[in-house]
């Protein structure tokens, strides 16, 4: 049933049930992080599940539960991508007819796999923004249609199919880990892993990270039941969910898992890093955890102590190098070393040379100058991209800038105007 209670017997069953269907993903040591805190830190290489993430585990699990006079019915999904690759495969192995709901901020990369997967078995409809609005889309059309619902979080069997994540790690590492970190979305797999380690190992600490952006978790927690965030920022989008789910919503409540946010900019250096230090493409949502984690004194979200287990879950790895360029100039921000002015200069000639000279700083760049040209005034105006040789080189451009004489108005990263650099 969709709300009976998830426990770790019912995700051992689901382990059982899908053992077929997925992949028995990599726990592998993180030695960069391993070094810096003197842990054992470990990655749950969910990235390189069947579909690159652990969605499939979920969607399997559901649709292996539906009956003959259901599978005829056909099933209906919304989703940022993930869950849709998991419920097309399962639609094309099993024989059953799908449509999938996904935002039309779904990278191309993931539209491409969910029609590569499902073949003729699916079909693809792109709708509103976020995750949200797609799941109202497919709420709807199973209303009226008379599909079974194959939702991404508030379903027991999908929520026990992300459990088996928990039961694998605890198989593979042979002990209960100290900490489990785990990215939240929507929350069905926290809720899953949770449900099972709180029995499976209770003197594990679970810990559930999400994006800054989307805290949705949290502000349902906060509020004592789940509550719709007014604006919510898509860039992780498999984790950019506007409202929780009831169902992981009331476990994650009962079993007391706390959350923690993180910075966008952050993760986009995580990312970047994870991609230039161990060669590992991962997407945002998958490195949320990741990006977590640190030394004790680090100031990290979960602050590692030396000699203990840490688990961290890197959920998928479907994302879209298009979006590197995004990635970097977000992490640039975050590290203070990107910043954006519009700056008044003299129409006359040599002023950009002064600029140049005088004001930017030996290791600083220019990495944006839009200007037009003004024949009937003494000035003009430009957007003008900074990057920076250190954060510490911040304080004293603005001095020199003040010095120079140049009107200026600083971009900050609140305003309306920063989001069209970004």
């Amino acid at each position: 049933m969709p709300n009976e209670a998830v426990t770790a017997a019912s995700v051992r069953e689901a382990a059982q049930r899908i053992q077929h269907a997925v992949s028995r993903t990599p726990l592998q040591r993180w030695e960069r992080m391993s070094a810096a805190t003197g842990a054992q830190v470990l990655l749950k290489r969910e990235d390189q599940q069947q579909v690159r993430s652990y969605k499939i585990r979920g969607a399997f699990n559901l649709m292996l539960h539906l009956d003959g006079a259901e599978r005829d019915r056909g099933v209906v999904c919304a989703s940022a991508g993930n869950h849709a690759q998991g419920v097309a495969k399962a639609c094309h192995e099993l024989g059953i007819a799908g449509r999938i709901f996904v935002p039309r901020t779904t990278p191309k990369q993931k539209l491409d796999r969910i029609a590569d997967l499902g073949g003729d078995h699916v079909t693809l409809v792109p709708v509103g923004s976020t995750f949200d609005e797609a799941s109202t889309a497919a709420r709807e059309f199973a209303t009226t249609d008379g599909a079974v619902q194959v939702h991404p979080f508030d379903d027991a069997r999908t929520i026990a199919g992300q459990g088996t994540v928990a039961k694998e790690l605890h198989d593979q590492l042979g002990h209960p880990p100290d900490v489990v970190v785990v990215p939240v979305g929507g929350g069905g797999l926290i809720a899953g892993m949770g449900a099972y380690l709180a029995e499976a190992c209770p003197q594990t600490r679970v810990v559930g990270i999400e994006p800054g952006g989307a805290a949705s978790m949290a502000a349902a927690l906060a509020a004592g039941e789940p509550v719709a965030l007014t604006d919510i920022d898509t860039f992780v989008d498999g984790a950019a969910v506007r409202r929780v789910g009831d169902v992981p919503f009331e476990m994650v409540s009962r079993l007391g898992l706390p959350m923690t946010a993180v910075p966008e900019g952050r993760l986009c250096a995580e990312l970047l890093s994870l991609y230039q230090t161990e060669g590992i493409v991962a997407e945002p949502a998958g490195a949320l955890t990741l990006a977590a984690v640190g030394p004790m004194g680090s100031g990290a979200a979960v602050e590692v102590h030396p000699g203990s287990t840490v688990v961290c879950v890197l959920s998928g790895g479907n994302n879209d190098i298009s979006r590197y360029a995004e990635v970097e100039e977000r992490a640039l921000v975050h590290a203070g070393l990107r910043h954006y002015f519009v700056i008044d200069f003299p129409q006359e000639p040599g002023a950009l040379r002064r600029f140049l000279d005088h004001v930017l700083g030996p290791e600083d760049d220019i990495s944006l100058f839009e200007y037009t040209k003004r024949s009937n005034r003494e000035t003009g105006p430009a957007f003008v991209g900074l990057t920076l040789g250190s954060a510490d080189g911040y304080v004293p451009l603005l001095e020199r800038m003040d010095a120079s004489g140049l009107t200026y108005e600083v971009i900050a990263p609140d305003s309306p105007l920063f989001r069209f650099f970004t």
